[in-house]
């Protein structure tokens, strides 16, 4: 599965996370293709809060361990 995301609080403004079926994951920077729609969102992460707001999923609002800054627009892909 593939995120790409463009927004402040990552690495680069606009990256590409490619998640492994071993659960392992990656970054690079700018846009990976190819490229297979499955989903839009929004992720605002605010400390240890986080809201995803996605079309494919609706809200979500979940507590992780680090505090963060982060505002990001994505694309999930296959």
């Amino acid at each position: 599965m593939k995120f790409i995301e463009i927004g402040i609080g990552n690495t680069w403004i606009v990256r590409t996370e490619t998640e492994l079926e071993d659960g392992s994951e990656f970054e690079e920077r700018g846009i990976k293709g190819p490229i297979i729609f499955e989903s839009f969102y929004l992720r605002i992460w605010i400390f240890k809060t986080v809201v995803i707001i996605d079309s494919k999923e609706g809200i979500k609002k979940m507590k992780k361990k680090r505090n963060s800054l982060k505002l990001l627009l994505g694309i999930q892909s296959k």
